[in-house]
């Protein structure tokens, strides 16, 4: 009887233990109990931006393949760190970009690593990284600065790290490792079940690219290849179906809420209407953005941000450098007025949703520069690659013209915080029907300081040198 007894007792403590798990596991995140997927390994070890990593890139005859200069996957190992990775895939990455360094006959790519592109393996849990060479950066900060910026206002974006690149044990220079968003990114931010995810582009720029720009056309998934020709995850027809349901919804301008994440979308665009970054969905090209999908709801995510402050002059016959008109460009209406009909998840949504767009504004000021948030990450990063751009020997740019850049960036960024906040006021004028002064005096920045194709000419030497040491 007494054994019984005590049978009995110890089935029910293990069910009382085994309920206490339960709800430990249902409460984990509440009590501070990482998830492996949602903060995998590979967030706390390659993309530590306390410190710059290492990697080095074996690849047969490279020097070949860079003077080729294609988007090809080759064979290469990969050692980050110290810690080796063989047969992944790595290849040249970039469109305009790629096409201007290699007009100028320059080395200085970007790199995507593709760690499952052979074989089935990965860095910690890691599908995919690019390695960003900072084109037309002379401050080897604005990506960064920019993604630190959404994720510090709760909009998804990459990890990002600075890394000392090597090819073949060849010192290569100072890049930005950015983590791909795909599978991984999709399990960090939303959890084993989430959505699907589009990176809409275009073919050509000059083709009919209203679904790049999220315009409905029709019901036939056949006339939106610019969304689901670059699905992320894989998609089916119900996927597709409810992107163009949304769409569709969006046309009208109505019951908005339902088809959209609101909160995240306007939070978007209240962070990109700061960055001055035209080559984005309100800029000309309207591609360099995510789209994220679930549930029949969607949701914008930030791309490519090396062009931010002002600096976007690709594809443009007569790009704006007057730095008092950028530094006071409205918030309000982002982009000139044949660009904004054509935008509808931003020209139908501030229809209805443009005071919590000034709402979000402001906080997203106050949060981020008024905190010193943004003053804590430019000194800590600055001081932090000071050495190795110094030592940088694929650089665009000079050491010298690196810290003029710098200060430059400082200038552009406080000059844009007191703009917005006069806008967001009234004090100065936030659309561009009213722009008939500019709100802030900036005529003593020149912003090609930042970025412009004459450091293109200037790198030639630097690179070639590299090159010929390269094997």
């Amino acid at each position: 009887m007494l054994r019984s007894d005590y049978f009995d007792k110890l089935v029910i403590l293990c069910v009382v233990l085994m309920l206490g798990i339960v709800v430990i596991l249902f409460h984990a995140e509440d009590l501070g109990i990482k998830n492996a997927q949602r903060e995998p390994l590979y967030a706390s070890t390659l993309f530590d931006d306390s410190y710059v990593h290492n990697i080095d890139i074996e690849v047969d005859d490279v020097v070949s393949y860079l003077k080729a200069g294609k988007e090809e996957y080759v064979r290469a190992d990969i050692t980050i760190d110290g810690e080796k990775i063989t047969d992944v895939g790595f290849r040249i990455k970039g469109n305009n970009s790629r096409r201007l360094i290699s007009e100028y006959g320059l080395i200085r790519y970007s790199f995507k690593i593709e760690f499952d592109h052979y074989e089935p393996r990965h860095y910690h849990s890691l599908d995919k990284l690019s390695l960003d060479a900072s084109f037309q950066d002379n401050t080897y900060m604005k990506t960064y600065l920019a993604y630190d910026m959404f994720e510090t206002f709760d909009v998804p974006a990459p990890l990002v790290s600075y890394v000392w690149l090597q090819i073949n044990g060849q010192d290569c220079g100072l890049y930005l490792a950015i983590e791909e968003m795909e599978e991984t990114f999709l399990r960090r931010n939303y959890g084993n079940d989430y959505g699907a995810l589009y990176k809409p582009d275009y073919r050509y720029i000059d083709d009919d690219n209203r679904d790049l720009y999220l315009i409905y056309k029709d019901d036939d998934i056949e006339s939106y290849p610019n969304i689901f020709d670059h699905a992320k995850v894989a998609v089916d027809k119900n996927d597709k179906k409810r992107v163009i349901k949304v769409l569709e919804v969006l046309s009208g301008g109505q019951d908005l809420e339902t088809v959209i994440d609101i909160d995240e979308v306007v939070s978007y665009f209240a962070v990109s209407n700061f960055l001055l970054n035209w080559d984005s969905y309100a800029g000309y090209t309207g591609h360099n953005y995510y789209l994220y999908e679930e549930d029949g709801r969607l949701s914008i995510l930030p791309w490519d941000y090396n062009l931010a402050f002002g600096t976007y002059a690709l594809g443009m016959s007569d790009p704006i450098r007057d730095a008092d008109i950028l530094i006071s460009y409205p918030i309000d209406t982002p982009c000139i007025g044949d660009v904004m009909l054509n935008r509808p998840l931003y020209h139908e949504l501030m229809k209805e949703y443009l005071p919590l767009m000034h709402e979000k504004t402001a906080l997203f000021i106050d949060e981020y520069f008024y905190s010193g948030a943004f003053a804590y990450e430019y000194e800590k990063i600055s001081r932090m690659i000071a050495p190795y751009v110094k030592e940088d020997p694929s650089a665009f740019v000079s050491y010298e013209d690196h810290v003029k850049a710098l200060e430059v960036l400082k200038e552009v960024i406080n000059l844009r915080v007191a703009s917005i906040k006069g806008q967001l006021t009234g004090t100065y004028p936030s659309k561009l029907s009213e722009y008939d002064r500019y709100a802030i005096d900036a005529g003593h920045i020149d912003l090609r300081d930042l970025g412009d194709f004459e450091d293109l000419k200037k790198a030639k030497e630097r690179q070639d040198a590299l090159l010929s040491s390269l094997h």
